[in-house]
């Protein structure tokens, strides 16, 4: 732990649970200490060229030291800019992250090293990819000795994934409220009788529950500890890594492309992209976030203008198509990942401080643009939001904010209208001009273009209150 007051302040709330060492903030700087009781292995990773390989392979996050004392090791990783956590990711990206796990695994073991943790918050993903996240890690392998994180890589990974090809991508959600990953008893409660003939989910889900069970009644099992050879663990990391890779969620593949379905023509079309196109470059945007971006087709507009971009959306299968394309462009400047609007992920774990809300993670991100195109009709009129409550959560985070109105003559509009019967009435205060007045206490309107040929108006909007 910290040996002194002043960074002891400034460590990372989720640092609490590794003997190994922590997290601390230096000013702006993310650095990571490694404690004495830590320094037989992790001397023994760098020495050996482990980190120089991980890394080279883009395994693993680049770090430098920058402190070498009696008392702590001080490393500085690369710095990434906005950390996703597992149940903001596309079924592809989660995927991803269970074989990069698994290939990380397998390489150790060749080593002579283990993965001690498996825990899907050691992924994240960084210039367009996944990238493991906590270098300490890693043991020594003990001949003979089974894999201690097996059951977590289970319920942080394998379980999930299984879970949202059978019932969809909300079962990822679950990871929300399972920390410390979903029981493996509830998983296997969960998945169809049919699973039961596969076997690997049968071995590494169903059987493992049958296990923990017979635990729970049996305290001297807990003791036992069983041998396993090298090889044989090899061979369950293989099995699962093929398993995985070929796994599929349908709810995803059946996403068609938005873009083919909206409701404004090429004219508008192109008229919207070179809009956004001239506002970002006018405030000099190097940090951009496409709230509701869908496969981020106007977050590619200005990506050759841009250091960074995250694109996210409701719909996982928007994400996923957008991280297909991104994975097949060699794109590294953005990050898709899902995001409900209307109900923010909060934070979580102990004190609710373990992992950030998204609010607190954008806050922190510090954009220079927002954008929320063809969103703020959802927020409004699916989420009863009056404009008041949705400005003042884009000014929580927003310098600039690119807005897009629908009218009420629009098509999408007034179809989200009939739906509200016998409220319609109440309803009419959505109007352009209700929305200036209600975000008028937060922005201010530096631009204001009606689309042409459309039923649209975009903002330039600026935050009053920074």
């Amino acid at each position: 732990m910290p040996n002194d007051v002043s960074e002891a302040s400034h460590v990372h709330e989720a640092s609490f649970r590794d003997p190994s060492g922590y997290m601390f903030w230096d000013g702006d700087v993310l650095r990571r200490a490694v404690n004495p009781i830590y320094f037989p292995q992790y001397k023994k990773l760098q020495d050996s060229g482990f980190f120089e390989t991980l890394i080279k392979k883009e395994l693993l996050i680049p770090h430098e030291e920058t402190l070498v004392s009696d008392d702590k090791i001080v490393l500085t990783p690369e710095p990434i800019p906005f950390i996703t956590h597992p149940y903001e990711w596309s079924f592809e990206q989660y995927k991803h992250a269970a074989l990069l796990t698994l290939q990380i695994q397998k390489y150790a073991l060749s080593k002579g090293f283990i993965l001690k943790d498996a825990s899907a918050y050691n992924v994240t993903f960084h210039k367009g990819k996944a990238v493991f996240i906590d270098t300490l890690s890693f043991d020594f392998y003990e001949e003979g000795t089974p894999w201690r994180a097996y059951k977590q890589f289970i319920t942080h990974f394998l379980g999930p994934l299984v879970l949202a090809k059978f019932h969809g991508m909300d079962m990822i959600k679950m990871m929300q409220s399972h920390i410390d990953g979903i029981p493996i008893q509830l998983i296997a409660s969960l998945l169809p009788g049919k699973t039961k003939l596969s076997s690997v989910l049968y071995t590494n889900i169903h059987l493992l529950a049958k296990m923990e069970q017979k635990h729970h009644t049996d305290y001297k099992a807990e003791t036992k500890i069983s041998k396993i050879s090298k090889k044989a663990q090899e061979n369950i990391i293989t099995s699962l890594f093929e398993y995985i890779k070929k796994l599929k969620c349908e709810e995803e593949t059946e996403w068609g492309n938005y873009y083919q379905k909206i409701n404004y023509n090429d004219t508008a079309f192109k008229a919207k992209k070179d809009l956004i196109q001239d506002w970002v470059n006018s405030v000099t945007a190097k940090k951009v976030i496409d709230i509701g971006g869908n496969d981020g087709t106007f977050g590619r507009t200005i990506i050759d203008d841009v250091d960074e971009l995250l694109v996210t959306d409701i719909d996982s299968g928007a994400v996923a198509y957008n991280y297909q394309q991104l994975q097949q462009n060699g794109e590294t400047k953005m990050l898709p990942f899902v995001c409900d609007v209307l109900q923010p992920v909060p934070g979580i774990g102990f004190n609710n401080t373990e992992r950030d809300s998204l609010i607190d993670r954008l806050v922190n991100y510090k954009p220079d643009v927002v954008m929320a195109l063809a969103l703020i009709h959802h927020i409004t009129l699916s989420g009863n939001v009056p404009f008041e409550k949705s400005a003042a959560f884009f000014a929580k985070f927003s310098t600039h904010l690119i807005i897009e109105f629908p009218k009420r003559e629009d098509s999408w509009v007034e179809s989200l209208l009939v739906r509200k019967r016998e409220f319609k009435e109440h309803f009419d205060f959505y109007r352009w001009e209700s929305f200036e007045k209600g975000y008028e206490s937060y922005f201010k309107i530096v631009k204001k273009e009606f689309i042409a040929d459309s039923n649209r108006i975009l903002y330039l909007l600026e935050n009053r209150t920074k």
